[in-house]
């Protein structure tokens, strides 16, 4: 074998490997774990959000300040925006709203004069509980396409991978106080 010939051969290997590196650091967005998650979320929440949205009229931060109040009866913004990961803004307009359709009630927590407790009306107990079993529906109907037997390991990988993105999440705000 001549010198040159060796010396394409090596080049060509050097080339191969940078080909199969860059191909390895290609982010395929529909690929990308967290975008699929994202994408699963939105578009459930999307068709989800018909059924509520086409009868009711709320969107989304109410339809989860609803619910949260519809399952636990009385709680501070500050607690439901915890339970519901959204942001004090969202809860304080989604809260808002609410109260000016007459499906919240808002009253003071004496043990704490500067935040308020919310509970549901009659009226918006009564949409809760029109509400509640066709949203069950709906996460049945979609519940169904996975295979009754996966199910199970399913709903572990979501805890599980909940549990990671919030240890993830953690961390990342921890690196961002040490800077």
């Amino acid at each position: 074998m001549t010198t040159d010939m060796a010396n394409e051969r090596v080049a060509l290997e050097n080339t191969e490997e940078l080909a199969k590196k860059a191909a390895a650091t290609v982010l395929r967005l529909e690929a990308f774990l967290p975008y699929r998650l994202y994408l699963l979320a939105n578009l459930s929440a999307l068709a989800l959000s018909r059924v509520y949205n086409d009868q009711y009229g709320i969107g989304i931060p109410e339809w989860r300040v609803l619910v949260t109040l519809g399952q636990f009866g009385v709680m501070t913004g500050k607690a439901i925006g915890a339970h519901t990961h959204m942001h004090k803004t969202k809860v304080s307009r989604a809260v808002a709203e609410l109260e000016k359709r007459g499906l919240l009630a808002r009253r003071t927590n004496r043990e704490d004069m500067r935040e308020s407790l919310l509970s549901l009306t009659p009226e918006g107990r009564a949409t809760y509980e029109e509400l509640a079993p066709r949203a069950l529906d709906f996460a049945r109907r979609l519940a169904e396409a996975i295979d009754p037997t996966d199910r199970a390991a399913f709903e572990r990988a979501l805890d599980q991978l909940t549990k990671r993105a919030g240890a993830l999440a953690d961390e990342a705000a921890a690196a961002r106080k040490r800077q």
